[in-house]
């Protein structure tokens, strides 16, 4: 029989007007590892606060089972600033974090009584084999130096120090407020498959859809105040949420063909319904809330126009840069190509976000030279977010860069119908900026970044605190973004979808490059590995400089690339038979001075979409060849 680590019964929770949680019901079970999925703003962190005791919740309890012993990673954890990483680490511990501190300073000592005691105490405690569990975690996280103050970390090495702390509390139930922010890709890999080992009880919410997809036995999705379960991983999820959608549309298509039958009937008059018709009144109540309900089912155009793009878009030649003693780029060359979408990977701390400043001009070289070609639009999507007004609507910050947007179709959206293409429904486009969730803040930013009309999109870190839903949506509009993008991610699954060639950052200025995206470039490297050892497969890479020579050596385009051949064929064959439309009509003789200068103005428009998407189509057909 099933064991019951937690119950979660009629679960309610609002902020003065605002309704977060909504009777919300769920059972945890013994070694489950499930997922929260919700869209940002619907009160996930909030829910997690609930369980564990932090927050109480307006209605409704919680019920853990007795004895279980319950850790938790919150988003934003508190830390004691003076201790050390090590002693933080078992800072739930407090007879344990004492013991360690007075080992670390009687080895210091020359006192070897004061030693001997210390040793005793650790003995007494089992302390051994704890430190050097926690010591084995912190290093794979990258946190390699135990006795530095936590003060001098970074926001994101203090979020690693946490997890640690967390994991080493070995607790029977885990719960994890987005585990991986912060966490480069191999830490994220080393994460899922400690967690798969654990044979613990997990309660996490993540973005990361291939962590989801290995890690979780069970989903558990908040939609429109309700709680669905679902005993898969993500994939098995987003199969089952599918059909679910489909049958609720069909079934509010279904009440809505009932309701006109039935409000005809109501219309009638009063005499027309008597006594014994109260159940079909009662009916027809129910069936018109049915029929007003409205699903998002995301099937929406959001891709925007962009700035024209020239043959030239940026040359880096010789570029160095060092902070100190550090060496960030040695000697770095480069040339962008037109729709060229690049992933930039590496551990943290070997100069990703540098990189990207350094291109933008947000930041001097120490040598070498950055060339932009002259139709460049550069977006600089920042890690560290954006500059709005906090006591703004978001409407108004919208509105603030362009009152309407022109879609890559040529048709034009009021700004609140882009907003709402985002997920901004009409009542939080109204809402304050300052009571926006993290994930909304971020969400809010890539869309006054995409209405600026960009062609060279630079994004660093990009699905960091955003809900999967909304990463279905940027994906959308990057896959159709008629520009190069150059992406910082840790997220495998975003990497994967998006980018069809990597530069890798070594560290000490070192950078090599993969003609393939992530996962590719993974299992390339395990198979160098197989061969040749680890050693051998680093100094085996590709080289960054060769990676389009090398491209074109596969003799084979990426999935991505052959998608866009097929569109461009398309694509060009109905340009092509537009502008004889245009160039018959505007021979005919027939047209007045106004129709001559709009059919001029579109064959214009037309002839210059059509040579860029046959100069494109010509790039790839040569990689093809």
């Amino acid at each position: 029989m099933a064991i019951i680590y937690l119950q979660a019964e009629n679960i309610y929770k609002s902020f003065g007007d605002l309704e977060i949680l909504s009777n919300i019901s769920f059972s945890l079970f013994q070694n489950q590892r499930t997922a929260l999925v919700a869209r940002n703003g619907t009160g996930k962190s909030t829910l997690l606060n609930i369980l564990v005791g932090l927050e109480t919740p307006d209605s409704g309890k919680v019920t853990l089972r007795n004895d279980i012993k319950v850790g938790y990673l919150p988003q934003e954890p508190q830390l004691d600033l003076k201790k050390s990483v090590l002693e933080n680490v078992f800072i739930a511990d407090d007879t344990i974090s004492i013991a360690i501190r007075n080992y670390e300073n009687a080895l210091k000592s020359t006192n070897k009584k004061v030693l001997q005691q210390a040793i005793d105490e650790m003995d007494r405690l089992n302390i051994w084999d704890r430190e050097q569990k926690a010591k084995q975690i912190l290093s794979a996280l990258q946190l390699s130096e135990f006795n530095l103050p936590v003060e001098s970390l970074s926001g994101g090495q203090r979020k690693r120090v946490a997890l640690a702390s967390t994991l080493i509390s070995n607790p029977d139930l885990l719960i994890l407020d987005e585990p991986t922010n912060h966490l480069d890709l191999d830490m994220v890999e080393w994460l899922e498959d400690y967690l798969t080992r654990l044979q613990k009880t997990l309660l996490l919410v993540t973005h990361d859809r291939y962590f989801l997809d290995r890690v979780c036995t069970d989903i558990l999705e908040i939609d429109q105040k309700q709680v669905f379960t679902y005993n898969g991983n993500y994939s098995y999820f987003i199969e089952k949420r599918d059909e679910r959608i489909r049958a609720k549309l069909a079934e509010i298509d279904k009440a809505n063909n009932l309701l006109r039958r039935e409000t005809e009937w109501m219309r009638r008059m009063p005499q027309a319904r008597g006594t014994k018709a109260k159940y079909r009144i009662d009916a027809f109540y129910k069936l018109r809330e049915t029929a007003l309900q409205r699903i998002d089912s995301n099937d929406i155009e959001i891709g925007t126009s962009s700035s024209r793009l020239g043959k030239k878009i940026m040359e880096v030649k010789g570029l160095s840069k060092s902070f100190g003693s550090k060496i960030i780029l040695k000697d770095f060359s480069y040339t962008f190509n037109r729709f060229e979408r690049l992933g930039v990977v590496g551990a943290n701390g070997t100069g990703k976000t540098t990189f990207l400043n350094l291109i933008t001009g947000n930041l001097a070289p120490d040598s070498g030279t950055i060339d932009p070609g002259s139709t460049l639009k550069i977006a600089y999507y920042r890690q560290d977010g954006m500059n709005i007004t906090d006591d703004i609507k978001v409407i108004d910050a919208v509105r603030e860069i362009a009152e309407v947007v022109t879609l890559a179709n040529g048709k034009t959206i009021t700004a609140s119908q882009f907003l709402n293409n985002f997920l901004f429904t009409p009542d939080r486009q109204h809402t304050l900026v300052r009571k926006l969730s993290g994930g909304e803040k971020r969400r809010l930013y890539l869309i006054t970044l995409f209405m600026q009309n960009p062609n060279f999109l630079l994004l660093d870190e990009p699905t960091n605190d955003l809900d999967i839903f909304t990463l279905t949506v940027l994906e959308d509009y990057l896959i159709n973004f008629p520009g190069v993008i150059i992406a910082v991610s840790h997220d495998r699954y975003f990497m994967d979808k998006l980018v069809d060639g990597l530069l890798i950052f070594e560290g000490n200025g070192e950078v090599s490059g993969f003609p393939g995206n992530y996962t590719e470039f993974r299992n390339w490297a395990k198979e160098q590995e197989k061969i040749n050892g680890t050693s051998s497969a680093a100094k085996n890479k590709p080289d960054y400089k060769k990676t389009k020579d090398d491209n074109r050596k596969r003799n084979k385009l990426t999935f991505a690339q052959k998608k866009e051949l097929e569109q461009l064929s398309l694509d060009i064959e109905i340009l092509e038979k537009t502008k004889k439309e245009i160039e018959t009509s505007l021979n005919s003789g027939t047209l007045t001075p106004e129709q001559l200068i709009e059919k001029s103005t579109q064959y214009g428009k037309v002839t210059r979409v059509l040579e860029e998407k046959e100069m494109r189509w010509l790039e790839l057909s040569e990689l093809d060849s």
